[in-house]
Parts: C-alpha cells; structure tokens; sequence
C-alpha cells in the first residue's frame, strides 16, 4: 500500500509515490520552452501533471510504466495538477495500488459461476463451457480481467462480476419465457465475453491489445471457442450452432460491432441481459462520482450523452437533532 494516492492530493500537496503513467506528450510554451504534458493515474483516479525542461530520465519512460513522482500539487486556470520535479520508473509498486478493484469477493463470484455452469444440462455445451474454464491459466486471468477500458465494470474483477451477472439474468429469463432453450442461454451468456481476456490489457491501466484493436473481443471469443470444440472434437449441432450464434450476435447491432444482429430467441434474450447489467452498471458508476463530488446531477459527457439525477439518501436531507437517538441509546433497568 504506497503513501499517497490520486484523491487525496490537494494543492501544495508534496508528492512523492508511484503512479501509472497514463500520457506523455512533449510541448512548447508560447516563449518555446520545452516541456511535458503527462497524466498520472492509480486506483483512485487520474490527474494531470507537467514537467518543464524535462531531463532524459523523464522523456524516456514509456506511457503504461509505473513512475515514481516526486514534485507539488499546483493549480493551473482552476485545475489541480502535479508540478514535477522528478519522474523515473518505479523500483517498488504493487498491481492493486495502480487498478481499483471490484467490491464482490473473487471466491464468492467464482462459487456463483460454478454453479452456472452446473446448470447447465446438454452434455455436449457443459463439456465446452467447462473446458474453457478449466483452463487454469485463462481462467486465473479471466478471474482478474476488468469488463470493459471505460463504460462498465472498468476494474480489476470486473469481467468476472458481469459474466455472473448477466448469466443470473438469462437463467432467470429462462424460467420466465420457456420457449428459450436454458442451457444455450446460460453458456452463452457465460461464454459472451471471453475474449475480453486477449482484447484488454491490464498491468498499470486497461488498455487494448493489438489484437483487440483489429478483431475485438467477438471474434477473439469465437476463437477461443472454436479452439476448444475442434480440440475435443465435438460435431457440430442445431444447439451449437445456436450457441455460436448468440455470442456472435450479443451486441445486438452492426454499428454497435456485432457481426451478427440476433436471429434466435436465445440471442435476443442475452443481447438485452448483457446491455441491461452494463448499462446498469456504468449508470451506478456514474451516480458514485457525483455523489462523491457533492453534486446532485452528473455531466452530459457520459455513455447516456445526458445529465443524471443522483439523489442523496433520505436521512441525508433531514436536519439531524442531538437527542434524536437518546431513546435507543437510553438505559433502563
């Protein structure tokens, strides 16, 4: 646990701690001095700082390393910022310190999906979804993969969180609409968002991969996927093919990157459960940085593109009086 983080640095703060760096950008000022742009990050959040006449220590350090910094916290046209003084690559840092993490318990989230998976009843779509879960070494990273860079689930464990989510809501949708076909629901759903694992990269920040630059995470699931059934060499099927399909397809649009739009109830039913828990999810984000900033309504610049109400508590609003808890408080014999 390092000494100082992002949201409790105030100005004429000095800081002297780890940080991710975020950005790096090499300027001028207007007399032509140089000097860099640079943006910090942890756990707690981001802020931006500015190196003037930077030495080569600082100018090479690479965007995604962990620099340790040292320098103030300044104020530029009402903007907090760290005016740097030294920037070199951190010696000592912990991973938890960089990226927050999720409030559920990994172990408690883990227990939920097995039992997902155990639900399951088709032989042919539990060995699949088993298989690709047994994997220890993609399943350690699964467990620890955010669910998305920005938008939702945008930690450590995230994507785990909204892979149980999103599985709860279709295996409940298939007890509520029993035309749908419950085993290939629930392993899509399971299934949807493996290749989140190669199309992010998540050491000191969330960042895309090369890979989930040019193919994205449907594709790179469909990948893993048909690795796992060609491995086991499992015959291709009316349900397997409504399993593929629904992956391919839980983005429900083309212009939202869905290769497919859903053609099958079951593709449906998990386009809409997995829009709802990620949309869910960055609307409770959302209201969480508002509240924090003591503000009842949110920006526009949000993945709404509107402002939202985010109501304090009850209690919050009602005039508290010393002796309102005397009669709970009160001994009697």
């Amino acid at each position: 646990m390092k000494a100082q983080y992002v949201n409790e640095l105030a100005e004429g703060t000095r800081v002297d701690a780890p940080f991710a760096l975020r950005a790096k950008e090499m300027r001028a000022t207007r007399s032509g001095e140089a000097y860099l742009s640079l943006e910090f990050a942890d756990k707690t959040g981001q802020i931006p700082g500015v190196c003037f006449r930077p030495g080569q220590e600082a100018t090479s350090v690479p965007v995604g390393a962990v620099v340790r910094v040292r320098g103030t916290v300044t104020s530029f046209r009402g903007v907090k910022r760290v005016s740097v003084d030294a920037m070199l690559p951190a010696q000592h840092w912990e991973a938890g310190d960089m990226l927050a993490s999720g409030a559920r318990s990994t172990d408690e989230l883990v227990a939920e999906l097995r039992s997902l998976v155990a639900s399951i009843t088709a032989p042919d779509i539990k060995r699949v979804v088993r298989s690709v879960f047994g994997d220890k070494e993609f399943f350690a990273r699964f467990s620890h993969c955010p669910g998305s860079q920005t938008y939702h689930h945008a930690y450590l464990g995230g994507l785990l969180e909204h892979t149980v989510s999103v599985a709860t809501l279709c295996r409940s949708l298939a007890e509520q609409y029993p035309d749908a076909d419950s085993d290939v629901l629930v392993a899509a759903a399971l299934l949807h968002d493996v290749g989140k694992c190669d199309e992010l990269a998540f050491e000191t920040a969330i960042e895309y991969t090369d890979e989930g630059r040019l193919m994205g995470h449907v594709m790179l699931g469909m990948r893993r996927v048909h690795d796992v059934t060609a491995r086991m060499r499992i015959a291709s099927s009316d349900r397997m093919l409504r399993l593929e399909h629904a992956i391919l397809s839980h983005h429900g649009e083309l212009e939202w990157g869905s290769p497919k739009r859903p053609s099958t109830f079951e593709a449906l039913l998990l386009h809409h459960a997995d829009n709802l828990d990620a949309k869910a999810s960055g609307f409770v984000a959302l209201l969480g940085g508002a509240l924090r900033a003591d503000e009842t309504w949110t920006d526009s610049a949000n993945m709404f593109r509107r402002p939202l109400y985010a109501p304090r508590a009850a209690e919050d609003d009602r005039p508290y009086r010393a002796d309102e808890d005397a009669q709970h408080t009160r001994l009697t014999a």
